[in-house]
């Protein structure tokens, strides 16, 4: 486990990819392409895909992966705030927290490596859709691993500051 960080600088995350995402609109409505393999490394692409709806005001996280690389789609109704912290050991950027708003004002696919921890929390008056695609299962083939995931949720005050 890291030691504890308090103190982090403002910045780029390496690895962290971030996505403008175009909406087509016509007269039926809109699209809008969340994935395409011709856009992303091979090794992060999706294998299940789920969406989450987070209520206003509450935040998901912190957590990080050990071996899954995240990939998020944040398209609204909501705004939300997403931060990462890199506490990856080697990591030209250890110790930098990443901050963006996301969401309706900024419709972005987000894709995080293992090791940044992150969080998001919905800064709106609505309920928020996050479209999720994860490059590993869900506790494994047939739900029978464990969960690749190591919560932050209780960690000590100030150890990931959202604010």
């Amino acid at each position: 486990m890291p030691e504890t960080m308090q103190a982090y600088q403002d910045g780029e995350i390496n690895g962290v990819v971030i996505r403008p995402l175009k909406f087509y609109n016509d007269a039926r409505g809109w699209l809008v392409e969340l994935f395409r393999q011709d856009e992303l490394v091979q090794e992060w692409w999706p294998v299940m895909t789920y969406v989450s709806q987070t209520l206003p005001g509450v935040t998901r996280g912190p957590h990080e992966h050990v071996d899954q690389t995240d990939g998020f789609a944040f398209i609204g109704p909501s705004d939300f705030k997403l931060v990462l912290w890199d506490i990856r050991a080697g990591s030209a950027t250890r110790g930098r927290r990443m901050v963006v708003l996301v969401g309706a004002s900024n419709p972005v696919a987000v894709w995080i490596p293992p090791g940044v921890v992150h969080a998001y929390r919905n800064m709106g008056n609505v309920p928020g859709l996050v479209f999720n695609a994860p490059n590993r299962l869900f506790a494994g083939w047939a739900k029978k691993e464990p969960v690749d995931e190591v919560r932050h949720e209780d960690a000590e005050p100030g150890r990931f500051p959202m604010d």
